[in-house]
Protein backbone atom coordinates (compact mmCIF):
# COMPACT_ATOMS: atom_id res chain seq x y z
CA UNK A 1 0.00 0.00 0.00
CA UNK A 2 1.39 2.98 -0.89
CA UNK A 3 0.81 6.14 1.48
CA UNK A 4 0.10 9.83 -0.24
CA UNK A 5 2.74 12.13 -0.31
CA UNK A 6 2.94 15.92 0.96
CA UNK A 7 5.70 18.41 -0.38
CA UNK A 8 6.09 22.12 1.19
CA UNK A 9 7.93 24.55 0.41
CA UNK A 10 8.06 28.03 2.01
CA UNK A 11 9.89 31.26 1.53
CA UNK A 12 12.52 30.23 3.56
CA UNK A 13 16.74 29.94 3.27
CA UNK A 14 17.80 28.21 0.94
CA UNK A 15 15.27 29.54 -0.80
CA UNK A 16 14.29 25.47 -3.08
CA UNK A 17 14.34 23.55 0.31
CA UNK A 18 11.25 21.29 0.15
CA UNK A 19 9.93 19.23 3.29
CA UNK A 20 8.69 15.82 2.09
CA UNK A 21 6.30 13.82 4.08
CA UNK A 22 4.93 10.80 3.88
CA UNK A 23 3.43 8.72 6.71
CA UNK A 24 5.90 9.66 9.33
CA UNK A 25 9.18 10.17 7.30
CA UNK A 26 10.43 13.41 6.96
CA UNK A 27 13.00 14.53 4.32
CA UNK A 28 14.53 16.96 2.26
CA UNK A 29 14.46 17.95 -1.24
CA UNK A 30 16.72 20.87 -2.51
CA UNK A 31 18.55 22.52 -5.59
CA UNK A 32 22.51 22.25 -5.63
CA UNK A 33 24.42 25.35 -5.13
CA UNK A 34 24.70 25.81 -8.66
CA UNK A 35 21.37 26.11 -9.58
CA UNK A 36 20.50 28.35 -6.99
CA UNK A 37 19.68 25.65 -3.91
CA UNK A 38 21.45 25.44 -0.64
CA UNK A 39 21.95 21.27 -1.28
CA UNK A 40 20.39 20.44 1.78
CA UNK A 41 18.81 17.28 0.41
CA UNK A 42 18.75 16.01 -3.13
CA UNK A 43 16.94 17.22 -6.48
CA UNK A 44 14.13 16.22 -6.99
CA UNK A 45 15.39 14.36 -10.51
CA UNK A 46 18.16 13.22 -8.04
CA UNK A 47 15.25 11.59 -5.78
CA UNK A 48 14.03 10.10 -9.01
CA UNK A 49 16.77 8.30 -9.73
CA UNK A 50 17.24 7.09 -5.85
CA UNK A 51 13.48 6.12 -6.36
CA UNK A 52 13.98 3.70 -8.95
CA UNK A 53 17.60 2.40 -7.50
CA UNK A 54 15.80 1.31 -4.28
CA UNK A 55 12.96 -0.52 -5.81
CA UNK A 56 15.45 -2.35 -8.39
CA UNK A 57 17.27 -3.58 -5.12
CA UNK A 58 14.51 -4.16 -2.95
CA UNK A 59 12.11 -6.20 -5.24
CA UNK A 60 15.62 -8.19 -6.42
CA UNK A 61 15.98 -8.67 -2.63
CA UNK A 62 12.17 -10.01 -2.18
CA UNK A 63 12.67 -12.09 -5.28
CA UNK A 64 15.55 -13.77 -4.52
CA UNK A 65 14.48 -14.66 -0.84
CA UNK A 66 11.51 -15.73 -1.80
CA UNK A 67 13.37 -18.22 -3.98
CA UNK A 68 15.99 -18.83 -1.77
CA UNK A 69 18.78 -17.83 -3.89
CA UNK A 70 21.90 -16.92 -2.30
CA UNK A 71 21.90 -13.29 -3.44
CA UNK A 72 23.85 -11.61 -0.61
CA UNK A 73 23.92 -7.90 -1.95
CA UNK A 74 22.73 -5.19 -4.46
CA UNK A 75 24.19 -1.95 -5.63
CA UNK A 76 22.19 -0.34 -8.20
CA UNK A 77 23.85 2.71 -9.75
CA UNK A 78 21.80 4.99 -11.49
CA UNK A 79 22.77 8.02 -13.62
CA UNK A 80 20.68 10.20 -17.00
CA UNK A 81 22.37 9.51 -20.15
CA UNK A 82 20.14 11.86 -21.70
CA UNK A 83 17.77 14.42 -20.49
CA UNK A 84 15.78 16.97 -22.75
CA UNK A 85 12.23 17.71 -23.86
CA UNK A 86 11.76 14.74 -25.89
CA UNK A 87 13.54 12.28 -24.12
CA UNK A 88 15.26 10.76 -20.76
CA UNK A 89 17.40 8.34 -20.70
CA UNK A 90 18.45 6.34 -17.64
CA UNK A 91 21.64 4.16 -17.43
CA UNK A 92 21.44 1.54 -14.55
CA UNK A 93 23.94 -1.13 -13.55
CA UNK A 94 23.19 -3.98 -11.43
CA UNK A 95 25.56 -5.57 -9.41
CA UNK A 96 24.36 -8.91 -7.80
CA UNK A 97 26.62 -10.00 -5.02
CA UNK A 98 26.74 -13.89 -4.01
CA UNK A 99 27.34 -17.37 -5.67
CA UNK A 100 24.22 -17.01 -8.35
CA UNK A 101 24.75 -19.11 -11.13
CA UNK A 102 24.00 -17.33 -14.97
CA UNK A 103 20.38 -18.79 -15.11
CA UNK A 104 19.44 -17.04 -11.63
CA UNK A 105 21.42 -13.79 -12.47
CA UNK A 106 19.57 -13.32 -15.61
CA UNK A 107 15.96 -13.96 -14.71
CA UNK A 108 16.88 -11.59 -11.37
CA UNK A 109 17.74 -9.27 -14.43
CA UNK A 110 14.23 -9.61 -15.83
CA UNK A 111 12.86 -8.68 -12.61
CA UNK A 112 14.98 -5.85 -12.05
CA UNK A 113 13.20 -4.37 -15.29
CA UNK A 114 9.62 -4.86 -13.45
CA UNK A 115 9.95 -3.79 -10.89
CA UNK A 116 6.98 -0.82 -9.70
CA UNK A 117 9.26 2.36 -10.07
CA UNK A 118 10.36 0.73 -13.39
CA UNK A 119 6.93 0.32 -14.71
CA UNK A 120 5.81 3.38 -13.79
CA UNK A 121 8.20 5.44 -15.41
CA UNK A 122 7.79 3.08 -18.61
CA UNK A 123 4.18 2.95 -18.93
CA UNK A 124 1.75 5.42 -19.45
CA UNK A 125 1.76 8.19 -16.48
CA UNK A 126 -1.39 10.80 -16.66
CA UNK A 127 -0.85 13.64 -13.38
CA UNK A 128 -4.33 15.56 -13.04
CA UNK A 129 -3.67 18.35 -11.54
CA UNK A 130 -6.21 20.81 -9.71
CA UNK A 131 -5.99 23.88 -7.32
CA UNK A 132 -6.80 23.40 -3.37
Amino acid sequence: MTRPATVRIGATYPPYATQLVVGHHHTVADEPVDAGGGDTGPAPTEILLSALGACTAMTLRMYAERKQWPLEGVEVKLDYAQRDKERTVITRSVELRGTLDDEQRERLLQIANACPVHRILTGTVEIPTTLA
